[in-house]
């Protein structure tokens, strides 16, 4: 998706937000502060937490290339994203986001940035407007009583889900950058006192359902206005020049679009979120804050990621239903713009796209290339039935079977060989083999030659964690973003 050019803007700059002139940190780098145009209505001017130490712990220098800051010096990251001296031509001073949104389906009107803000606004190679925003920055006036910290085995949770995701091919927010803070938290669900720090992720938008809930909720139509054009021109500039009865129904119908796409991807993945609330669904469809996340050990329906969440509200099986009721509510925000258009019958268009996107997302992570549409059904419900009713290990046949046609000795050499025997399995192996890999499949990778796929289950998670806990050894998290980014690396294709 392409952003719109640096002329367009939805209303006037707020130029008093915005930083002096300096030295640009490389030709690359194209600063691009734009939320300060919606005015203060949206956002609390914040002042970053001051911390008594600075420890780089992560540094995303991929990533940063693509928004000219791979040159930045240690000393000039650890001013930029540990102390929050803000960038060149960016936003002078960090700003904490309002909005509401429903958590568990009930609604608050209290929440917002509480540990976080935005802090910088630019473009990256594509011309996508990217968003610099923090979680464990300090205080804001939506912390509610919270410290406004992050632990650092949450900080270092959101790198690995970041880089696996990414590495899956899920739209996803990028970590930018970890670093330990030198302080001790106290937390109910860690062992206390523990680590703390400070993490800025990349991201497409961090305009929520819930930014449009709360203007809605006020009843602040002129804002509302707003914040949809700021959306259309930065996300969609094809649509921009919409007028006021078409730009909400227009932008409904690409949230919904995009937000079928990501829910496809999490379940191909075999990814669940745990709390889905609608301030944590986004408008261009990318996944975002990984808290209490997990991946799936083998395909279960009722599989929960949040220890809180004892109805099973955000389980694994019940995302697609999570994602339709969120979209329904962003709906009904919407339609204070667009009351004559029953924009909730638009989400009926939900299911659809997501059954189409889910095929294209089973195809996508099994390396083939379509066949057509009722082909690749077949095939897509045939491979799940069969990962849910022999309970083999999640990722295993989508490594196995990587490349259909071409993965026939993979299928026969694998550990789990025996669950492929039955007439069921065979049956769904005989339509995976009839699938070609597609053309840019890197079927010669050495990953397809290792004995197992590459997996992020708890257990992992937690010992990863426990060196790093116990002697301060970050050598097997090291090695475990190496070994994902070598995953990645080989499904890029």
């Amino acid at each position: 998706m392409t952003g719109a050019s640096r002329g367009a803007a939805p209303c006037g700059d707020a130029h008093d937000l915005l930083g002096w002139p300096a030295v640009p940190p490389s030709p690359r780098y194209r600063p691009d502060p734009r939320h300060p145009s919606l005015g203060d209505e949206v956002f609390d001017v914040v002042t970053a937490a001051r911390f008594p130490t600075l420890t780089l712990r992560y540094r995303n220098q991929r990533w940063a290339a693509r928004v000219g800051l791979d040159t930045l010096t240690d000393d000039e990251w650890q001013a930029h994203f540990g102390r929050f001296e803000p960038l060149p031509d960016n936003l002078a001073a960090p700003l904490a986001l309002r909005y509401h949104g429903h958590q568990f389906r009930t609604y608050n009107p209290a929440l917002g940035d509480g540990r976080g803000f935005l802090f910088a606004q630019l473009r990256d190679d594509d011309d996508r407007l990217l968003d610099l925003a923090t979680k464990g920055s300090g205080q804001t006036p939506w912390s509610r009583g919270g410290d406004g910290r992050l632990t650092l085995k949450g900080g270092v949770r959101e790198v690995l889900a970041t880089e696996l995701l990414e590495a899956l091919g899920v739209p996803t927010s990028k970590t930018f950058s970890l670093f330990e803070t030198g302080e001790a938290l106290r937390r109910n669900d860690e062992p206390s006192p523990t680590r703390a720090s400070v993490l800025v992720r990349l991201g497409h938008s961090h305009v929520r359902f819930g930014s449009f809930q709360r203007l809605a909720y006020l009843g602040d139509r002129r804002t509302l206005r707003a914040l949809v054009g700021y959306a259309l021109a930065h996300y969609a500039p094809e649509l921009c020049h919409l007028d006021d009865g078409d730009a909400a129904p227009a932008l409904l119908r690409l949230v919904i679009a995009r937000s079928a796409r990501l829910c496809a991807a999490w379940m191909a993945a075999g990814f669940v979120h745990g709390v889905l609330n609608t301030d944590n669904l986004n408008v261009t469809g990318e996944s975002f804050d990984y808290g209490p996340y997990r991946l799936l050990p083998v395909l279960d329906p009722g599989f929960t990621a949040a220890y809180f969440d004892h109805g099973g509200l955000y389980a694994y099986g019940a995302q697609p239903e999570a994602v339709r009721w969120a979209l329904e509510q962003l709906a009904g925000a919407l339609e204070v713009l667009a009351p004559d258009r029953d924009l909730g019958r638009l989400v009926a268009g939900f299911e659809p796209a997501y059954q189409r996107a889910l095929d294209a997302a089973v195809i996508a992570r099994l390396g083939l290339a379509s066949r057509g549409a009722l082909p690749d059904r077949l095939l897509r419900t045939g491979v799940l039935q069969l990962v849910h009713d022999s309970q083999l290990p999640f990722e295993r046949l989508f490594f196995d079977g990587y490349g259909g046609a071409a993965a026939a000795a993979r299928l026969a050499r694998s550990p789990e060989a025996s669950a492929y025997r039955g007439r069921a399995a065979r049956a769904v192996l005989d339509e995976l083999t009839a699938f070609a890999p597609r053309p840019t499949a890197r079927l010669d990778h050495p990953y397809f030659a290792d004995a197992a796929p590459c997996t992020l289950l708890i257990d992992e998670l937690e010992a990863l964690w426990a060196p790093i806990a116990t002697r301060d050894d970050w050598a097997p998290l090291e090695a475990k973003l190496v070994a994902i980014r070598r995953m990645g690396d080989a499904l890029a294709g």
